[in-house]
């Protein structure tokens, strides 16, 4: 009897243990994972030109799921929360890549980023990262709003990773560093370049260009063919010129979160 008694309890203490085994897997398992944040613009209007604007949907799509299918969790966050406009042009058949047809399938996704939190709610102590797609409503938004100024400046000085790609690089505008001059001065740095602004026929339409600002804040600015990708890395400024080069930046930004 007592024999049994002994055997009953060596496998309960045995199933315990591979519970507490699993339960602190599970833990590390979360405690790994990086976790990223995403803001968007809550910019709708094309200057006064009558027609719409927001962020370009394969900026968003291409790097959310490179990200998230190698494990990192991502919040998407938007100066008004909600719903952050998506650029119509950007749903034309010509620019559908498999990240966009993706999106198009994934009820999921279109729920969490038609709930976007409001930049006023996400601390950056919450985030590994922080990364900024385009499309042209960064420019009138994100370029001056202080919430997100400060967001990025937090992630710098907190030594975290900072990407953005194509016209999100206005972000740079109005951010400072540890010494009050530009966050750009003197960095190796790309984005949106005006060849690629002319030709889509809105110089005369945006409120900057975002080469022009780049260079104008002491950024090192360079550029590859227009439409092609082109990353910058510097230190933990990750730049992209324009909406092909939006994975390589999520893939920069992951390798400086491994």
């Amino acid at each position: 009897m007592k024999k049994i008694i002994g055997i009953a309890t060596a496998i309960i203490l045995f199933a315990s243990c591979g519970k507490n085994t699993a339960a602190k897997e599970t833990t590390k398992k979360t405690d790994d994972m990086k976790k990223v944040l995403f803001v968007l613009t809550s910019h709708s209007e094309l200057g006064n030109t009558g027609e719409k604007t927001g962020f370009w949907i394969e900026e968003f799509a291409s790097p959310y799921y490179f990200l998230k299918d190698k494990g990192a969790e991502i919040t998407i966050a938007s100066p008004k929360g909600g719903q952050p406009p998506i650029d119509p042009k950007s749903e034309l058949p010509d620019f559908q890549t498999p990240a966009t047809k993706r999106f198009n399938g994934d009820q999921e996704t279109q729920t969490i980023l038609a709930n976007s939190t409001k930049l006023t709610s996400i601390n950056a102590n919450d985030y590994d990262a922080i990364f900024y797609p385009g499309g042209h409503g960064p420019l009138w938004d994100l370029a001056e709003d202080k919430n997100s100024i400060a967001l990025i400046e937090a992630f710098y000085n907190q030594n975290k990773p900072v990407g953005a790609v194509c016209h999100a690089p206005a972000v740079f505008k109005n951010t400072k560093g540890a010494n009050g001059e530009s966050l750009v001065k003197g960095k190796k740095v790309t984005g949106f370049s005006n060849t690629e602004e002319e030709a889509v026929q809105l110089t005369a339409i945006v409120p900057f260009l975002v080469e022009d600002m780049l260079i104008a804040n002491g950024g090192t600015y360079s550029k590859g063919a227009d439409w092609s990708p082109y990353v910058i890395e510097d230190g933990l400024l990750i730049t992209g010129q324009n909406p092909a080069s939006s994975e390589l930046v999520a893939e920069k930004l992951l390798q400086q979160l491994k």
